[in-house]
C-alpha cells in the first residue's frame, strides 16, 4: 500500500508569504481552519471531561476553578485529580499523531506508523522487562518504555539501512521487528508472577486512569522539546515527499533530516507510550483523517498533532460515558475505533487501485 510514488509531482496548495528577506511561509486557510476547529473540538471535550464524573461540575464552574476562582473543594477536584489526566489525553494523542505524520511521510506508506513499525512494541518490552524483571515503580516503568522505544528505533534503522533507509525497507523491517516483540512480550507475561502479570496487562491496556501530574510533567517537556524540531524540519520533509533525488537536487540533506525526524518521531512515541501506555491506532489514523479533511499534500504536521489530541480526548470521553460503571481503558475504545478505521482504510485504497 503506498499513496505516493517516489519522484511524483505533488501539487502546492495556498499561498506563500514573503515577511522580507529570505524568509517564507506557506499559507493554507484550509489547513488553519481544520487546525482551529479540531483544536476547539479537544479543548470542549477536555472541558466536559473535567466537569463529569462523581462530582459533577458545570462547565462554567470548570472555567472559573481554572482561572483560580474556584472553591476549594472545586480546586482539588479538577486542579488535582482531572486536570492531569485531561492533559495526558491531549499530549499524549498529539505526540502520537504527530509521530506518525512523520513516519508516515518518510515511508511514503499510510502503514508506517510507529505502533505498526515496532516502535510502541518495543516501549512495551521495555516497561515488561521493568515490571517483571526489575519489579521497579512506576517512574521505573515509564524510563523503560523509553529506553525499549529509542533501542528499537536505532534497531530498526540500522536494519533497514542499505546506503539509505527506502520506506518500503522501513515498513517491512519494523513489522518483522513489531511481530518478534510481541511474540517476547507474551514470553515475559508467562514468566511473570501472578501480581506482575496483572500489572503488566493493564499497562498494556493502555489507560489514563490515575494520571498525576508526575506522568504529565515529563511528557509536556518532552513535546515542548521535540515539536519545535519537528516543525523546524516539516519544509524538508515535505520537499523529500518529492522523492530523494529531487530533494538531493533542491539542496535537502536527505537522510541526515531523515534521521532527526526519526528520532524526534521515537522520542515523542515513547514519551507518550511512557504516560499512557501502548495507545493503538492513533498515530495511524490521524494523519490520514487529518489529510483527508485539509486536502492538501505534504505531511500536514500541525493537522495530524490536533486531530490526535481530539481524537484521543474523544476516546476517553466514550470510555468514561458510554459503557456504564463497567468502564473501559482508553486503549481498548481505541483499538475498536482503529479496526473499524483499517477495514475503511482497505477498502478505500482497494477501490483506489493501490492495493
Amino acid at each position: 500500500m503506498n499513496s505516493r510514488t517516489p519522484g511524483a509531482r505533488v501539487p502546492v496548495r495556498g499561498r506563500v508569504l514573503r515577511p522580507g528577506g529570505r524568509l517564507s511561509v506557506r499559507f493554507d486557510p484550509r489547513s488553519l481552519l481544520v487546525c482551529a476547529a479540531l483544536t476547539a473540538v479537544a479543548l470542549l471535550a477536555a472541558l466536559a471531561l473535567l466537569g463529569s464524573g462523581d462530582y459533577p461540575l458545570s462547565v462554567a464552574d470548570v472555567a472559573r476553578t481554572l482561572m483560580g476562582d474556584g472553591s476549594p473543594a472545586d480546586e482539588a477536584i479538577v486542579n488535582e485529580l482531572r486536570l492531569p489526566r485531561g492533559l495526558a489525553a491531549l499530549l499524549v494523542g498529539a505526540a502520537l499523531g504527530l509521530a506518525g505524520a512523520v513516519f508516515q511521510s518518510i515511508a511514503r506508506n499510510p502503514l508506517g506508523s510507529p505502533d505498526v513499525v515496532g516502535f510502541g512494541q518495543g516501549s512495551a518490552t521495555g516497561a515488561l522487562c521493568v515490571i517483571v524483571v526489575l519489579h521497579g515503580d512506576s517512574t521505573a516503568v515509564a524510563a523503560g518504555a523509553v529506553a525499549g522505544g529509542l533501542l528499537t528505533g536505532v534497531l530498526v534503522y540500522a536494519l533497514a539501512w542499505r546506503r539509505g533507509v527506502h520506506g518500503y525497507r522501513l515498513v517491512l523491517v519494523g513489522i518483522g521487528t513489531a511481530a518478534v516483540l510481541t511474540a517476547g512480550n507474551g514470553y515475559l507475561l508467562t514468566e511473570a508472577e501472578f501480581s506482575d502479570a496483572q500489572r503488566a496487562v493493564m499497562w498494556l491496556t493502555g489507560s489514563l486512569d490515575g494520571r498525576s501530574w508526575d506522568e504529565v510533567g515529563p511528557l509536556a517537556v518532552a513535546c515542548a522539546v521535540l515539536l519545535p524540531v519537528v516543525a523546524a524540519y516539516g519544509r524538508r520533509l515535505s520537499t523529500m515527499e518529492l522523492g530523494d533525488d529531487a530533494a538531493h537536487a533542491l539542496g535537502v540533506p536527505v537522510e541526515r533530516t531523515r534521521l532527526v525526524l526519526m528520532a524526534a518521531a521515537t522520542l515523542l512515541t515513547a514519551a507518550a507510550t511512557a504516560a499512557a501506555g501502548p495507545i493503538g491506532f492513533v498515530a495511524l489514523s490521524a494523519p490520514q483523517l487529518a489529510r483527508r479533511l485539509t486536502r492538501s499534500p505534504g505531511p500536514q504536521l500541525a493537522p495530524a498533532a490536533c486531530m490526535g489530541a481530539a481524537l484521543l480526548i474523544g476516546a476517553d470521553w466514550a470510555s468514561q460515558h458510554l459503557f456504564g460503571a463497567d468502564r473501559l481503558p482508553v486503549g481498548a475504545v481505541t483499538g475498536v475505533l482503529g479496526g473499524v478505521y483499517l477495514v475503511w482504510l482497505l477498502v478505500t485504497e482497494r477501490r483506489a487501485g493501490r492495493v
